[in-house]
């Protein structure tokens, strides 16, 4: 079932990189400036990793699924796919994997942009620790978490820079 998992997350990924794509073609068309274009063949990387490491560490160093910590676990990242796409819903079109700013368009500030400059990064904090807990696969968990933490220090940098809050 922990594959099954697995690879219905890695349907999502696809769908939203189908998304992505076609905000990024309107947002261009809308006169769209990218910025940090450098980190994000790390981050497609860093997140395919993070989908064969849950795999690979259950299937070679036989991970015990702890019902105490894999409901939970399951839950969170249940939860994490709902903010993910309640951010994609409340951006609309300009919703994007990659950093494009139209210019001139307001920030957004609905939805969880509420409350957050950046509440798309709660979800992929959580759901990278989570979705390897599901199953015990700690190594990929702390792995992903560490990984993680240094490229959303430059991701949220540039998109910063980009939406002119820093």
């Amino acid at each position: 079932m922990y594959t099954l998992l697995i690879v219905v997350v890695g349907i999502e990924r696809l769908v939203e990189l189908v998304v992505s794509r076609r905000n990024a073609a309107w947002a261009f068309a809308h006169g769209g400036a990218e910025f940090g274009r450098g980190h994000y063949p790390v981050m497609v990387v860093l997140h395919a990793a993070l989908l064969a490491g849950c795999l690979i560490e259950v299937w070679a160093a036989p991970r015990a699924f702890i019902p105490r910590l894999g409901w939970p676990m399951l839950a969170v990242v249940v939860a994490s796919q709902a903010l993910r796409w309640w951010c994609i819903g409340t951006l609309g079109p300009r919703w994007n994997t990659r950093v494009i700013v139209i210019p001139q368009a307001d920030l957004v500030r609905a939805g969880p942009y509420r409350w957050l400059h950046h509440p798309n990064y709660v979800a992929v904090i959580a759901e990278g620790l989570a979705l390897p807990l599901v199953h015990s696969a700690w190594m990929t968990a702390v792995g992903f978490g560490v990984a993680n933490a240094v490229l959303l220090v430059v991701r949220i940098r540039v998109e910063n820079t980009a939406l002119g809050y820093a």
